[in-house]
């Protein structure tokens, strides 16, 4: 059970998704991707499977919404590996309408469960995964609180994107193109926004519209980056190919919401 601030009765972060929300015209998809990534992986590369996203949440749109994997490997993803997810990934988009697209991530166990990924990978495991395949690697997890550390360690690296978000704006010649980046960044930042303020509200939402309005609660004083932030939210939910958009959303409130996440609680932990 948990309480309008997604958390359970012990005040940790509750896992937010199930298989019994997925919403119906989703269940053909998902029963497909549990199928396929267990037959084209196998127990011999495959330690489990997880949903994430809108459609474990129950909140996935037919034909607008995508669907998201992470499978947690015996072994550090290979290039064959990332080749096999490539391919499951083309074959459930073709597959099916009621998904714009299917995205796969690959991470190897051990470094799920490791020190290094406790805060980062090992929370986004335990509380925004549901588990669709083997044992749930969450039993060897921790229990999370919305702390500051929590929020270092899961964006406390938005720096390290801007240079090639530039690039990939700079690169951005069709529509489509420009519609799928705004997307992208729209929602990492929205994400962002919201944990800068997470600890001060002592909760977790994966909700873009309530994450937008939770950071302009604690910005009063800031209405053009609240402004920012609901246009974000509203474009990582409705994606824009209006280069005014994304010029803003790279340009302008990224450099600033990393500084200022920087400044409240400090840089993630360097990765290798």
């Amino acid at each position: 059970m948990s309480d309008d601030r997604g958390l359970a009765q012990d005040g940790t972060i509750a896992r937010e998704g199930s298989l019994d929300r997925v919403p119906t015209p989703f269940a053909p998809v998902v029963a497909a991707a549990r199928s396929r990534i267990a037959e084209v992986f196998g127990p011999a590369r495959l330690d489990s499977a997880y949903l994430y996203g809108s459609v474990p949440r129950g909140t996935a749109v037919p034909g607008v919404s995508d669907l998201d994997l992470l499978l947690a490997l015996r072994a550090g993803p290979t290039g064959a590996d990332r080749a096999d997810a490539d391919a499951v990934e083309a074959e459930l988009d073709a597959s099916f309408d009621a998904i714009d697209g299917a995205g796969i991530l690959l991470s190897g166990a051990d470094t799920l469960l490791s020190d290094l990924e406790r805060h980062d990978g090992g929370f986004f495991l335990a509380c925004l995964c549901t588990p669709l395949l083997g044992d749930d690697l969450a039993e060897r997890l921790p229990r999370y609180r919305p702390t500051s550390l929590l929020a270092r360690e899961t964006n406390g690296d938005l720096c390290l994107l801007l240079a090639r978000w530039h690039e990939r704006a700079a690169e951005a010649a069709t529509d489509r193109e420009r519609r799928a980046m705004s997307r992208g960044v729209a929602r990492r930042i929205v994400r962002t926004g919201f944990t800068l303020v997470m600890p001060r509200w002592g909760g977790w939402t994966s909700d873009l519209a309530e994450s937008a309005e939770l950071f302009a609660r604690y910005y009063p004083h800031r209405p053009e980056r609240a402004w920012q932030m609901r246009l974000a939210a509203r474009t990582g939910r409705v994606p824009t190919a209006d280069p005014a958009v994304l010029s803003m959303l790279v340009d302008d409130l990224a450099p600033w919401l990393a500084a200022e996440h920087i400044a409240v609680h400090g840089e993630k932990a360097p990765r290798p």
